[in-house]
Order: structure tokens, then sequence, then C-alpha cells
């Protein structure tokens, strides 16, 4: 009895002197729940519920153009925006915005749409006056093309996002135009002393002169390709799973201090900083490798279990590029890790719970767009959201250099301040 309380003591005192094990312990956790209960929030709401910003190009300028803006503002689903850095949107414009990745939705109200509700609802008023032996006869448009409301997407959306967001939009569009149809007729026929029963509103069926199309933000000469599960979950999981090279790089620095080889490599004349870049740049190769590996997963194997093949997009310098400076950042993370900690343990489970946080509020689980407006914010900081964007840009953009080099200078400065302070705190540790 005696040696059970004792080895409880001993473990104690261990455990209490420990602080940063403590830390790991009760901290750390409190902060991954947190951060995925905010997360998770969003699946399990409707997309209805989550508020967007809508791009929104009125050519029509009459009371259907009116009333979308009116209704889309009114549902509180949409913020409608009109006008950027003090400019009237265009549609070329508009439809760059959201290829961009800028903004996730533009509408497109084309010209002469009212008209061709109202040319619709007098040709249904005439229809209807002719068969009650009644003499109307209302202005009708004649032939030209049918007219739709185009909706652009951000290439890099969810299909489910996508479906989501056009249905809500078909469904408000098919009402107001319906409204507007359905008030030409009775007002039309009220004006001949007719009455509108209910039965009229079976009418709304086929009342739609104005529909709803969606297009592709890109030109002819871009490659089409289209959010799935692999375009989005292979790029997103190797960036992942090379930001899990903190385990290693932290375990190895960990193991070299406590054996004295890391001593004996100081003893060689020269600056400790050179002794962490040649880590980095071994490890930033494996990263590399580690990432055109599951680039080759998407593009040969995925299509073997029925899924689509991966598309790495039209650049394969900006490709690299990206690669590297995630490598280049995530083996910096990793030597940091291992510099600040004590001992694997604390390292280990740090790394491995930073990273988990890191990849959720960096919307390689959940997008972005649909996470609360606070946790985007917090989630654009996080430097796997700035590879996955990266990524993003040249799979689904067809974007280039030009597109991405904003992200590649977050993620080699990050890595090279991190490689600083590493330098920094081992110096101290030495002094």
């Amino acid at each position: 009895m005696l040696r059970l309380l004792a080895t409880i003591r001993k473990e104690w005192q261990l455990l209490r002197r420990d602080k940063t094990g403590l830390t790991l312990l009760f901290v750390m956790p409190v902060v991954l729940i947190t951060v995925m209960a905010l997360i998770q929030d969003a699946p399990f709401k409707d997309y209805q519920e989550v508020k967007f910003d809508i791009l929104t190009v009125d050519n029509d300028h009459g009371r259907l153009g009116r009333y979308i803006r009116e209704g889309l503002e009114s549902s509180g689903q949409f913020r409608i925006i009109d006008s950027v850095d003090g400019k009237q949107l265009d549609v070329t414009t508009a439809r760059q915005l959201v290829n961009d990745g800028t903004y996730k939705i533009s509408i497109i109200i084309p010209a002469g749409a009212t008209g061709s509700i109202v040319s619709n609802a007098n040709k249904i008023v005439n229809d209807i006056s002719n068969r009650m032996g009644m003499s109307i006869s209302l202005p009708v448009k004649k032939g030209g093309d049918s007219l739709n409301v185009i909706i652009y997407f951000d290439p890099a959306a969810k299909k489910a996002f996508k479906g989501a967001i056009h249905q809500a939009i078909d469904n408000f569009l098919t009402q107001v135009e319906t409204d507007m149809l359905l008030g030409r007729i009775k007002q039309e026929l009220r004006r001949k002393d007719t009455t509108i029963t209910a039965e009229n509103d079976t009418l709304a069926i086929r009342l739609q002169a104005v529909g709803l199309k969606e297009e592709a933000t890109g030109n002819g000469k871009q490659i089409d390709v289209i959010s799935n599960s692999v375009q989005h979950n292979v790029p997103a999981w190797s960036i992942f799973a090379m930001f899990f090279i903190v385990i290693p790089i932290a375990g190895n620095m960990i193991r070299e201090r406590e054996d004295g080889s890391l001593l004996r490599m100081k003893l060689i004349p020269g600056s400790y900083l050179e002794i962490l870049t040649g880590k980095m740049l071994f490890f930033v190769g494996i990263c590399v490798i580690q990432f055109y590996c599951m680039m080759l997963v998407g593009m040969y194997l995925m299509p073997l279990l029925d899924l689509p093949k991966l598309t790495m997009g039209r650049d394969a310098g900006a490709t690299f590029l990206v690669a590297a400076a995630i490598g280049l950042a995530a083996t910096s993370y990793g030597i940091l890790i291992g510099t600040v900690f004590k001992t694997p343990n604390q390292a280990l489970n740090f790394g491995a719970i930073s990273i988990v946080i890191l990849s959720a509020i960096g919307g390689i689980w959940i997008p972005l767009e649909i996470m609360p407006e606070k946790m985007q914010r917090v989630g654009h900081l996080s430097p796997l959201s700035w590879g996955l964007d990266a990524i993003n840009d040249i799979y689904l953009r067809n974007g280039n250099i030009a597109y991405v080099w904003k992200n590649i200078l977050r993620l080699v400065f990050t890595g090279f301040v991190m490689l600083a302070l590493a330098g920094y705190v081992e110096k101290r540790r030495m002094s």
C-alpha cells in the first residue's frame, strides 16, 4: 500500500513540475474542442442560414431588377454589392472578381428582363380574355431569344455550396417573377371587371419568362475544371500531411540535444544558422517529393477507384514554387517546435494538436466561406489556408505565378521568421 501511495505521490510531483506538460494536457484540448465546435457548427446548419456577399449587375433597370435586389436584401441571406472601390460593377469586372475568388457569387440581370416578363404576362392575359369572349389585345413581344439571369460561382466553390445557393436564388427568382406576372394579369383583368380566383395561382408553373443560368467565369482558353471531392481533398490533405513533417523534425532535434550530437555539431566552426538551414533544405525536399507523390495518387489511383481524375492546372512552375513554399513553412515550424520544447512528449503533442487546429481553421476540413465571420478572419491567418488558396488558384482558377505570388511570399516570410526565432531561442539557451 505504501508503494502504491509513494508511486502516486512521485508521479504527481513530476507532473506538477512539468508546467508545459500540464498546459498541453489541459489547455490544448480546450483550444481544440473550442475551435472544432466553432467550425463544425457550420455543416450542421443549412446553407440558407449563412450570409453571403453577392455581386449584382443590373442591366435591366426595371422592376425585375429592383424587386430582385430588394428581395435578396430582405431575405437576410445575401449582402448586395453593386460597386467596388467606388466604381459601379459591370459584367466583366464582376466575372473577374468571382473568378479570382475575391467574391463567391455574382448575378447578372439582363437588359429587357422586365419587358420580357410583361410581354409574357400580356400574352397570357390575351389568351385568357379570348377564352372568356373578351376583346383584350395587349402588346406582345415577338420572337427574340429567351432571357436568363446569369449566375457566376467561384471556380473553387464546392458542388454542395453551388447547388444550395443556386436553388435558393432560383426559388426566389421564380417567386418574384410569378408575383409580377400574376399582378399584371390581375391588374389587366380587373380593368375588364373580371374576377380572379385562387385557381389562377396554378398559372405560376408556366409563367416563367426569365430563367436562371449558371455560366463559367473563365474564357474558352482555360482548362475547364469542376471543383469535386478529388480536386479539393487531394491538395488539401496533402498540405495537411506536409505539415506533419514537424513530428520527425522536432523529435530528431530533441534527441540530438539529449544524446549530445547537437553539441558536437556546434563545436564545428561556423554559425548554428547553417545547421538549421541544412535541416531546412533537406526536409523541404522531402515535403516537395511528398506533395508530388500525393498528386500522382490523385491523377492515377483515384480514377481506378471510380473517382474523378485530379487536374493540376496549366502552370507547373507555379505549382512547384507553391509546394516548396509550403514545405519551407512546415519545416521551419517543425524546427521551431523542436527548439522551443525540451522533451519529445511536449513537442510531439503540441505539434500534432496545433497542426490539427491550423488545418481546421484554415479550410482544410470545411470551406472557409461557410464558417462564422470571426472564424474566417482567423482562418486567413493560417499558413495552411495560404497554401490551399494558392493551389486552388492554380488548379481551379487556371492561375499562374501572378495569382499566387502573394501567398508564396507569406509562406516564405513566415518560414524565415520561424527559422530566425528558432536560432534566437537556441542561442539564448546556450548563453
